[in-house]
């Protein structure tokens, strides 16, 4: 018999998952697994229950709450010789995987279709240092509010609290000094932020990297120049309708591997989490899991 190992966040999306764990668990086995679940209790809980469940053979392990709980279920399944598939049940505040991958887990019943019809599609990760990312790698002023945001505010408000934390940081927006090597060749200027992309879906902007495949190899890299407040200000405007990439103070690249040096303190931001500081270098793990997934990206909304 097949094994399925749903992971949960019991505070993600107003506490969801947490009320639905029964009919979770009846769906998968009702469709043949022998299932379980893990509750998360503390930071690093999910990197350690996936990795166990691993070890243990799993045939699924399903990662149930917000991009922090994919990220730490990632982590823990990374280097292992066998990796099981992966699923999601999206239930956190921005759900940028989940967007990629066409699976928006509004109708719990149509998120369990996803897992139990054991269709999946190859998904690149990145690597960097002893740290791996499934979305994204970011660094820069305004990347640091995805962990200022306290859990409470995200809770209460959803996305909107990251917009409201971002208008703190605006005004403090300060650029700084990289260079940034990728695939043979060199940026050296001062900027505001970079974001080291693997799929098209960013902090909810589904067009904040327009040409991002999940599965291709190949990392998004979006620069951003030294710019005033009214310039970013205005970038924001065109990155919902994705013009921002034509932009003359934007660089937008694709490449495997990338090398980042910083003049100066900055943090790394990984999949929304704390990722330690930079210098770093980002590789690009080719369809390193197997992930479920709707067939038609269109399935499920």
């Amino acid at each position: 018999m097949k094994t399925a190992r749903v992971i949960y966040n019991p505070t993600a999306g107003r506490e969801q998952t947490k009320k639905q764990l029964a009919y979770i668990l009846d769906r998968l086995e009702t469709a043949g697994f022998e299932a379980s679940a893990h509750m998360t209790k503390r930071e690093g809980c999910a990197k350690e229950a996936a990795r166990k469940a691993g070890e243990k053979g799993y045939d699924v392990v399903i990662a149930a709450g917000g991009d922090g709980t994919i990220f730490e279920v990632v982590n823990g399944l990374a280097e292992l010789p066998y990796r099981p598939k992966l699923g999601l049940i999206p239930a956190g505040t921005t759900n940028d995987l989940a967007r990629a991958l066409g699976i928006h887990g509004n109708d719990i019943e149509k998120t369990c279709d996803v897992l139990c019809d054991d269709y999946t599609k190859p998904v690149d990760i990145g690597k960097v240092g002893n740290q791996y990312f499934v979305n994204i790698a970011a660094a820069g002023k305004l990347t640091e509010l995805t962990y200022d945001t306290p859990s409470k505010l995200k809770t209460m408000m959803g996305q909107l609290a990251y917009y409201v934390k971002g208008f703190e940081k605006l005004r403090s927006l300060n650029p700084q000094h990289v260079r940034i090597e990728y695939d043979g060749k060199l940026f050296e200027d001062e900027i505001m932020m970079f974001l080291i992309c693997n799929t098209n879906s960013v902090g909810g902007f589904e067009k904040l990297c327009p040409q991002a495949s999940y599965n291709d190899g190949m990392f998004d890299l979006i620069i951003v120049k030294k710019m005033n407040l009214p310039e970013f200000v205005r970038l924001g405007g065109q990155a919902l309708n994705g013009e921002h990439i034509h932009h003359d103070k934007i660089v937008y690249v694709q490449a495997n591997r990338i090398k980042v040096y910083v003049e100066g303190d900055m943090q790394l931001n990984l999949d929304g989490e704390f990722g330690g500081m930079l210098p770093a270098e980002f590789v690009n793990l080719h369809q390193h899991f197997e992930m479920l997934c709707p067939k038609n990206k269109s399935e499920i909304r």
